[in-house]
């Protein structure tokens, strides 16, 4: 493969994971499972997942204060607090709209970069920031796209995850990941994560006991957590390859493949306003993301 088109190509890929991820997470919190025990077992399920790589690799990482350091980092602003919003979201915000919010990943990682001398300011893109939140405004107007009204309340849960993932992007841009690759990475970040959320689970009240049965929302965590352990190795190899601003473009595949498995799997229905709200989206990442020159 083309060494110019396997960014392009991962994007592509990444996104489609990432966006059956979305109504995967509606399917997980639909029996009544709190964010930090599926936290939790979306982090064992890593530890697993990824530790049997690293095992077929036959090359252990090198563990040292820095790496415990980047592993903290990680863990929250990779995993915890995104998915302890996204969660919290997906009870009440239907799926088509958690993708919609998915794409301000990029219009959270522009202005992060500019704040810490990642990228430079630009017009356009500072247009496409304005066109981004025309978008997300459209999307949760009175009499718009949200079937119910109190979902509204909670799309600025929704839009924590991304505005993480800006964070997240550009940390790894600025400091990198040291000598460990992606898949130790997030390994790593795994591990710290789930002795981190254990306690607070079990303190929570919020454990989810797998001796009580797998149905479909249990099968739902564990296609989510495989997939969140594959495509989010894969975002953190594309950052480091990249950069923060190309692979936040994932999203626009993330957001259209997360609306189209939202309607697959959760057989939701559409509104003009959803589209309409989609196509300012889109139009502010075209308008954020990098000229080819850039990338």
């Amino acid at each position: 493969m083309n060494a110019g088109f396997l960014p392009y190509a991962a994007l592509m890929l990444f996104g489609i994971g990432w966006g059956a991820s979305i109504p995967l997470s509606k399917i997980a919190v639909s029996g009544d499972h709190m964010p930090l025990g599926l936290i939790f077992w979306q982090f064992v399920i890593g530890v697993v997942l990824l530790g049997a790589m690293i095992v077929a690799r036959g090359s252990f990482p090198r563990i040292t204060a820095g790496s415990l350091r980047l592993f903290v980092i990680i863990a929250f602003i990779g995993t915890i607090l995104p998915n302890y919003a996204s969660y919290s979201a997906a009870v009440h915000v239907p799926g088509y709209a958690l993708a919609i919010c998915i794409a301000a990943v990029p219009l959270f990682a522009f202005p992060i970069a500019i704040a810490i001398g990642n990228e430079r300011f630009s017009t356009r893109r500072f247009l496409g920031l304005i066109s981004g939140m025309a978008g997300v405004a459209i999307l949760v107007l009175p009499e718009a796209s949200l079937p119910d009204k109190m979902a509204v309340l909670f799309i600025p849960a929704a839009l924590a995850a991304p505005f993480f993932y800006g964070i997240e992007g550009n940390y790894i841009a600025k400091f990198g990941t040291l000598h460990h690759n992606a898949i130790e990475t997030l390994w790593g970040a795994s591990v710290i994560g789930m002795i981190v959320v254990l306690p607070l689970t079990l303190w929570s009240g919020q454990w989810i006991n797998p001796m009580n049965g797998i149905g479909t929302p249990e099968l739902a965590l564990v296609a989510s957590a495989v997939l969140h352990a594959l495509v989010y190795a894969g975002y953190v190899w594309l950052v480091a390859r990249v950069g923060p601003t190309f692979a936040a473009q994932v999203s626009y595949f993330v957001t259209l493949f997360g609306v189209a498995w939202s309607v697959v799997l959760l057989n939701e229905s559409l509104t003009i306003y959803l589209f309409v709200a989609l196509g300012f989206m889109l139009i502010g990442m075209a308008l954020v993301s990098p000229k080819k020159t850039d990338a």
